[in-house]
């Protein structure tokens, strides 16, 4: 986790922006075009402020997109600015495929392009740097940590996918099934995409408990970021059912609303994606124009596992004021 994000879950982000460095003073002026997914979750919303409030703080004029959640609109953003000649591009894009042409054009125009939160299948030579948390990995602790939970009991698990062909979807998944692989007694029974919105999941986990018996015979629900698994509560609820009881909650994003949740004994484990892509991002854009240094291709953020056991009221008391 970067400096800025442990000042600003520590205490806040005023007190993270203050501590910018001076060395990235050379950021001054210049003008950024930033391409947003949408506002589809508590997360992407922190992200978006966190990236908005650090590019005032280092005097950069953020020229902000948001598409809504279609790919078609960030490629038309990117264009835009490319057209009105910005001095670099933030991207966090919304699926991995269909990014080389635009990619192109933007390194064609000698502006460099730096992702975020998610990856491009795309020669690596078109992007500056993409920072992003280990998806994989973050899949992975969420289902090591059932695995843990559970023991020798058999456990059904429904699965709420993020947005069908993204990154954080097919990683998710992936390190999710790796950690249940050699684990018999723990099977994925069912699978659909939540489109990582809160209201898809709970559309989404109603359908699953009606083909499950109203629910019982469902163990787990593995949702892809928060803000499904706060959908899928509502659902267990509504069911008459007690979620982190009856059906048990694993997620990712560590958003204020699972800690709620997780003080209130609705949520079991949440696995931490910090908001905090863009400082990285603009470190490693200052280090580069300053001297032409390449930062890493990938610089990969913190995935850490909360529990109920570490406090999960002081958690969401620290993170409500980060944007979500």
């Amino acid at each position: 986790m970067t400096l800025i994000s442990k000042l600003a879950i520590a205490a806040s982000l005023a007190t993270a922006l203050t501590s910018v460095s001076i060395a990235q003073e050379n950021l001054k002026g210049l003008t950024i075009g930033f391409s947003q997914i949408g506002s589809e979750s508590g997360w992407r919303a922190a992200e978006t402020s966190v990236t908005k409030q650090q590019a005032e703080a280092l005097g950069i004029d953020l020229k902000f997109a948001d598409a809504q959640q279609k790919q078609e609109n960030q490629i038309k953003a990117i264009r835009g600015f490319i057209a009105q000649g910005v001095d670099a591009i933030l991207v966090a894009p919304v699926v991995a495929t269909g990014w080389e042409d635009v990619l192109t054009e933007a390194k064609e125009a000698e502006i460099p392009v730096m992702l975020l939160d998610r990856g491009v299948d795309a020669p690596e030579d078109l992007y500056l740097t993409s920072v992003a948390s280990d998806q994989v990995l973050e899949g992975r602790v969420a289902g090591e940590w059932l695995v843990k939970e559970v023991g020798d009991a058999d456990c059904n698990v429904v699965e709420l996918q993020g947005t069908v062909g993204s990154t954080p979807a097919i990683n998710r998944k992936k390190g999710f099934e790796e950690a249940i692989a050699g684990h018999a007694n723990i099977v994925i029974a069912q699978s659909q995409t939540g489109d990582f919105t809160r209201a898809k999941g709970k559309e989404v986990m109603e359908a699953f408990i009606k083909s499950s018996n109203n629910g019982a015979d469902i163990c787990a629900v593995y949702a892809h970021n928060d803000d499904m698994a706060v959908g899928a509560i509502q659902a267990i609820k509504d069911a008459g059912l007690k979620p982190g009881t009856d059906i048990k909650v694993v997620s990712i994003d560590a958003v204020p609303d699972i800690f709620a949740a997780m003080a209130a004994g609705e949520a079991n484990a949440t696995v931490e994606l910090t908001p905090d892509m863009a400082g990285p991002a603009f470190a490693a854009l200052s280090a580069y124009l300053a001297d032409g240094t390449e930062p890493e291709k990938f610089i990969i953020t913190e995935s850490k596992l909360y529990t109920p056991a570490d406090d999960p009221q002081g958690e969401y008391d620290r993170r409500k004021g980060l944007g979500y």
